[in-house]
């Protein structure tokens, strides 16, 4: 099989080699993974469900969370969901998705199942055997129904959509983001490339595994190189150094708030680290203060490679390369896959040195958004994808991101529509009119805040909106700040403006 295929991706590892391991669990080998890929895709058939169409997974991170997605995305759509959602945010992305299924933990009493039956959509339960290795499973149907018809899908095809994933909107809505078997593909290479990846690999993941960073960097790349990941339930900072005993990494990838409390405790550790010397760390999904790269590099021995993704791209588009070529702090190094380039708001490429939008176009970027002709045309000029960050490209291809052109609320790496929590807050009976924004915080990045007016007469506290919030919606989107004013700040224009109105309001970290 070709390597624009997931399954013909994965061919490539001796049979012997390990693949996943997690805490206390046997490993599997890539002949195992192999094998529970190709009877996950033909079960899932035997469901009468087959390629392009959408499975959603609703499970705790694990082997058996990677392993499940890598088996969805070989045959059907994977669409993973972050477990913490609440009942509301589960209506919405199963019906959204379409959902033909969900796969859940055999007890799981996750509002997911209660939303999918409501919905419709076939309930399957991951079962793990007793004893079983690391990331091994079956599926069975939680409530048998009536069977459609086997499909005779096999595996997906290089332009099947294998992965859908949502991404944060400026609008209420978020846009369904499709990636095709073709995309996993070929970030899947560019990353193995950029990480120079061999089987004598072994990969310590600590994130979450319904967000690409996680699924593509830290599961996907490094097994379609023959190596082995080592499956956390979760980060846990406390956990972190012990796992690392146990699992004898050679690398580990986090996002920026993650290596500030592995390093917060690392003076504790160090008979550990120096145990088990890593190749090198990677950071991703916001930027890294130069001056914690530089001690991370002390204290563990090893470089800190600075990457730059997002959903849009299946995870990476640039990377700073591995010693003993340069690496700059402050920037995202260079493209690593997709051609990168700075374009202004007239669709033309500047030079070296000039700020405008990052583009990027190549392999692993997605087709274009689901049914959102207005949100393609938006995104996509003369065959580039525009990014929405604010940048520039140095004399050496270096790329620096200044600014944010969109409003996202980027809290540690995790992306929030500002209108979707306005749009929560506005459903309480007190609250006339909501402005949701990010305000800075000196380890997240940003911290979600929103200025709220009243209606005459009504009264209502922070923590009160806080709980009515986080009844709706995740915890991480909750607003940490909320001030109540007598009107909402606008621009000169007369415009509602969240971006800059942290900074308007004196609330500057």
């Amino acid at each position: 099989m070709s390597e624009d295929s997931l399954f013909g991706l994965l061919q490539a590892a001796d049979d012997h080699a390990i693949a996943l391991r997690a805490p206390d669990r046997p490993a599997l080998r890539h002949a195992g993974l192999r094998q529970l890929v190709a009877g996950t895709v033909a079960r899932l058939n035997a469901l009468g469900i087959g390629r392009n169409e959408r499975v959603a997974l609703v499970l705790a991170n694990g082997p058996e969370m990677a392993s499940c997605f890598l088996a969805c995305a070989c045959g059907v759509a994977a669409a993973p969901l972050n477990p913490a959602y609440r009942a509301d945010e589960f209506e919405f992305y199963l019906g959204d998705l379409n959902a033909r299924a969900l796969i859940v933990e055999r007890g799981s009493s996750s509002p997911a199942i209660a939303v999918a039956e409501k919905l419709g959509v076939r309930v399957l339960d991951l079962v793990v055997a007793e004893g079983a290795p690391s990331g091994l499973f079956t599926l069975e149907e939680r409530s048998p129904q009536a069977t459609a018809p086997a499909t005779a899908g096999g595996y997906a095809q290089p332009d099947d959509v294998s992965m859908v994933l949502h991404t944060s909107g400026t609008t209420s809505r978020p846009k369904i983001v499709p990636l095709s078997q073709r995309n996993l593909c070929a970030s899947a290479r560019n990353i193995r490339q950029s990480l120079q990846f061999t089987a004598a690999d072994c990969g310590l993941n600590i994130m979450p595994l319904f967000h690409i960073h996680g699924l593509i960097a830290g599961v996907l790349a490094p097994l379609s190189a023959g190596s082995q990941v080592f499956c956390t339930p979760g980060f846990n900072a406390l956990k972190f150094f012990a796992w690392m005993d146990e699992a004898k990494p050679s690398w580990y990838t986090a996002v920026p708030t993650m290596h500030q409390a592995i390093l917060s405790r690392a003076s504790k550790n160090a008979e550990v680290i120096a145990r088990h010397p890593l190749r090198f760390m990677r950071s991703s999904s916001s930027s890294m203060p130069p001056q914690v790269i530089a001690e991370l590099e002390q204290v563990f021995g090893a470089p800190l490679i600075e990457a730059y993704g997002m959903t849009e791209a299946t995870h990476q588009m640039a990377s700073n390369p591995f010693p003993p070529r340069t690496r700059k702090p402050g920037t995202v190094g260079l493209a690593a896959g997709p051609e990168v380039a700075i374009m202004d708001t007239n669709g033309a490429l500047l030079a070296a040195g000039e700020t405008g939008e990052i583009v990027i176009r190549g392999a692993n970027v997605t087709a274009g958004y689901e049914s959102n002709p207005s949100a393609n045309a938006e995104a996509f000029s003369h065959g580039w994808f525009r990014t929405g960050d604010q940048g520039q490209m140095d004399a050496e291809g270096y790329i620096s991101i200044t600014g944010r052109l969109k409003e996202i609320i980027n809290r540690g790496g995790e992306k929030i529509s500002p209108r979707e929590v306005d749009e929560v807050l506005m459903d309480h009976p007190a609250v006339a009119q909501v402005v949701c924004f990010g305000m800075p915080h000196a380890k997240l990045g940003e911290e979600v805040a929103a200025v709220v007016v009243l209606r005459d007469g009504q009264q209502a506290s922070e923590r009160e909106l806080q709980d009515f919030v986080a009844q709706r919606l995740a915890d991480f989107k909750v607003p940490k700040k909320l001030l109540f004013m007598d009107e909402i700040p606008k621009g000169a224009t007369g415009k509602l403006q969240r971006i800059g109105l942290a900074q308007k309001l004196g609330l500057t970290g």
